[in-house]
């Protein structure tokens, strides 16, 4: 976060402070690219908002807030910043910044209560951490300039950086080891229309698009609709000593809306990855959440969509290895996300019968015990079992 603002004939002077600093994201809100140079703003610190993936600036006698200053930026300019900015709750404020001489510019400052000022903000740092994440969560923000308040959009926007890490990541995914996949080239996929036909938390998003068929040519336009969801980690966790594992049982409500008569599963750990989370630091921050489990090594399964016609959703399934004595099992979850989970440890072998049974029906569960079951010799020896 972070701009400014003087209108001279119908353009603007901006100060940015922050993220904007950031030359992919500015591009990504203008949609054009813009020149900046270096400015600093006397009187004044620039802190991250605690908690989250942005930074405010509050007044400070003794600081100096470095940044860039954006000049001749038109009305469309300052709209596509106002809706941007505006979103997060930032309103713009005058102020004079040293640029080799002084020079009257606006800054986009929090609104009051709004953010708690954490600690010192390092463009750096947010860069290494958020800035591609961010910038792709923009991409899905700015589709809605001009069709929603801003408002509205933020109150979706940590499904914005779970999807943003998740396009992140889909764009870095390894192909040399590839055997029969067609490798897609420019221009292979054609979207002639994307229109969000619902937003929650989740979204569904529709498609008409037209894609190169097997033979060179183009498809006719197809109309798809896509369930949008993120990524997500999910960990068995394995105590190969005891040779056992911990599942955990709650509610579901897709089940439910099927017509089971019974919508409580026997699951694996999982969770979404959060926007600047790697799927390991999720599988890990899961294993405590519902099971109050630290694990030792984490051992990478599969990596797949489940369900590839429909949905946007990718899974980073694994084994952690853990210490599952008798008490391991409980009750757990997050009461803020209404979780109500009740984990049980139970031998390998009657898992496997579970699986076979039709007792566990979900797939990620599935595949993670049958992945086990073809390395838990291998597993045991090495702990000496």
């Amino acid at each position: 976060m972070g701009g400014a603002a003087l209108e001279i004939a119908a353009v603007q002077t901006f100060f940015f402070y922050g993220t904007l600093c950031h030359g992919p994201l500015l591009r990504t809100v203008l949609g054009r690219e813009v020149a900046l140079r270096p400015a600093r703003l006397p009187g004044h610190r620039v802190h991250w908002a605690a908690g989250e993936a942005f930074p405010l600036i509050t007044a400070d006698p003794g600081a100096e807030a470095a940044g860039m200053l954006a000049e001749g930026l038109g009305p469309e300019d300052v709209a596509r910043l106002d809706f941007y900015e505006g979103g997060f709750g930032y309103d713009t404020s005058a102020v004079t910044v040293e640029a080799g001489a002084a020079v009257t510019a606006r800054v986009y400052v929090a609104q009051p209560g709004r953010w708690t000022p954490g600690a010192d903000w390092v463009l750096a740092d947010w860069v290494a951490r958020w800035g591609d994440t961010v910038v792709a969560a923009a991409r899905d923000f700015m589709r809605h300039f001009g069709q929603a308040d801003p408002g509205r959009v933020l109150a979706r926007y940590p499904l914005m950086l779970i999807r943003g890490g998740a396009t992140v990541r889909a764009g870095a995914m390894a192909t040399d080891h590839w055997r029969l996949r067609r490798r897609a080239t420019p221009g292979d996929v054609v979207e002639e229309r994307r229109r969000e036909v619902y937003a929650n938390y989740f979204a569904v998003e529709e498609y008409d698009l037209r894609f190169r068929r097997f033979d060179g040519t183009m498809s006719a336009p197809v109309n798809r609709a896509v369930f949008i969801s993120g990524d997500a980690a999910v960990v068995l966790p394995y105590d190969p000593a005891r040779d056992r594992v911990l599942v955990i049982e709650q509610f579901r409500a897709a089940p439910h809306a099927r017509g089971d008569r019974n919508p409580w599963q026997i699951e694996a750990i999982a969770g979404r990855v959060d926007g600047g989370e790697t799927p390991e630091a999720a599988a890990r921050r899961e294993a405590r959440e519902e099971a109050g489990l630290d694990l030792s090594a984490l051992i990478p399964a599969a990596a797949y969509y489940p369900s590839p016609a429909a949905k946007g959703e990718y899974l980073y399934t694994y084994v952690g290895l853990a210490d599952l004595p008798d008490d391991a099992a409980g009750l757990g979850g997050l009461a803020s996300e209404a979780e109500d989970i009740r984990a049980h440890v139970i031998g390998f072998d009657a898992v496997l019968a579970m699986a076979d049974s039709g007792e566990i029906d979900n797939a990620p569960l599935l595949m993670l015990v049958l992945w086990l079951e073809r390395r838990r010799d291998a597993l045991r020896r090495a702990a000496g079992a």
